[in-house]
């Protein structure tokens, strides 16, 4: 096939069987070098072609007639003109290519004239990201603010209660003691390894692929956090956090969840019962034992995490439950929005054949409010 024939994937897939060829012993270097410039020329030429198109588009949609009037303020449309891009075939597989091999120009040069554009995730990476959050039962659950840098959080560490006044009579001044949260952004880091022919795939399973494990497994690392965090407050609040109390329960009991939620403040309106899987049979098998035809877990809706210690593994003193609202108790500050940025690393493991991705998120997690949550310890 001709140069000045081929599309983009085609040359990137010429472009890799020229760097196997150099490793070979008689590799014409002077005859690959002029076919190699020629592929620059050809790719820096589509993507050229490929901007001059979107000019065309944008200058053609500019001058659309609409058999109804409607005037649509200049950022509502570019938002709208950026949206339907982003669901083109040639925007995605565009996108791909920028993750495939971190070059950006392609995917710049649909955005805008000049390439300047900021770049946008495709719609399906986007929803991809955003069903991560959601379907992860504690991170879907907790607060979440989107503030840059360090978020302070403020809570009562100890208060007065409201009196009523009689009138004539001295009123007592409250006393007030405050501590603070400080959730500090941290990230949150998860790395695939793929073959090299898995650079091949289409354009959508691509991103899927890449998007959906690396995702996943950092929204699940988020909510280790969160448990990790709960078990590490103690039962008196200090400075620097909140008071977490603790049920100790040796066996499993059909009032455990009841004796828990009755440690819960006030504000704790809607909280739900987090446990390891193992610990859920553990307490399904007590009711069934028991014969009692009443829910243990008191209505309240079960959320599984297996970082919690399992009842029929956790030794004296260990948590192997947690009652709590986590919209209520738990923060997570997102500085830079809850969109995953992936990064390829083609140098680490060159040597096995294999491309590393690496997937980043910068979240700050706090625990946040007096009595928000009880642990049940063995």
């Amino acid at each position: 096939m001709e140069i000045n024939e081929m599309t983009m994937d085609e040359i990137e897939t010429r472009m890799g069987e020229i760097s196997a060829l150099l490793e070979t012993e008689d590799a014409n270097v002077d005859e690959l070098r002029t076919e190699t410039d020629a592929l620059i020329e050809r790719k820096n030429n589509l993507i050229e072609a490929a901007a001059e198109k979107r000019s065309l588009l944008n200058k053609i949609a500019d001058a659309k007639i609409e058999p109804i009037a409607k005037v649509e303020p200049e950022e509502e449309r570019k938002m709208t003109d950026t949206i339907e891009l982003r669901n083109t075939p040639e925007y995605i597989n565009a996108y791909a290519n920028y993750i495939r091999y971190n070059d950006d120009r392609e995917v710049r040069a649909l955005l805008t004239q000049n390439g300047s554009g900021e770049i946008q995730v495709p719609s399906l990476v986007y929803d991809i990201v955003k069903t991560a959050w959601e379907k992860e039962g504690i991170m879907s659950l907790v607060r979440k603010a989107y503030l840059k840098g360090n978020l302070r959080v403020s809570f009562e560490k100890s208060a007065d209660a409201a009196v009523v006044h009689t009138e004539g009579q001295a009123v007592t001044e409250e006393e007030l003691h405050l501590g603070v949260i400080q959730l500090t952004p941290v990230a949150i880091k998860k790395w695939i390894s793929i073959s090299d022919e898995a650079l091949d795939m289409a354009a959508e399973p691509y991103l899927e692929y890449i998007y959906d494990e690396l995702t996943y497994q950092i929204a699940k690392k988020a909510a280790d956090t969160v448990i990790a965090k709960i078990e590490a407050c103690t039962a008196a609040a200090t400075t620097g956090a909140v008071a977490v109390p603790v049920v100790t329960a040796a066996t499993i009991g059909l009032g455990t969840v009841a004796a828990a939620m009755a440690n819960l403040s006030d504000e704790a309106q809607n909280p739900v019962v987090m446990m390891n899987k193992l610990t859920w049979g553990a307490v399904k098998a007590a009711q069934y034992s028991a014969g009692y035809p009443i829910d243990p877990f008191e209505g309240l809706p079960v959320v599984f995490n297996n970082t919690i210690t399992a009842f029929s593994a956790a030794s004296t003193g260990d948590t192997y439950m947690i009652v709590g609202d986590l919209g209520h108790g738990a923060l997570a500050n997102f500085p830079n929005g809850q969109e995953i940025t992936v990064k390829r690393d083609d140098f680490t493991l060159a040597a096995s054949d294999l491309v590393r991705f690496i997937g980043r998120e910068y979240v700050g997690i706090g625990i946040v409010a007096n009595n928000a949550f009880c642990k049940v310890k063995k």
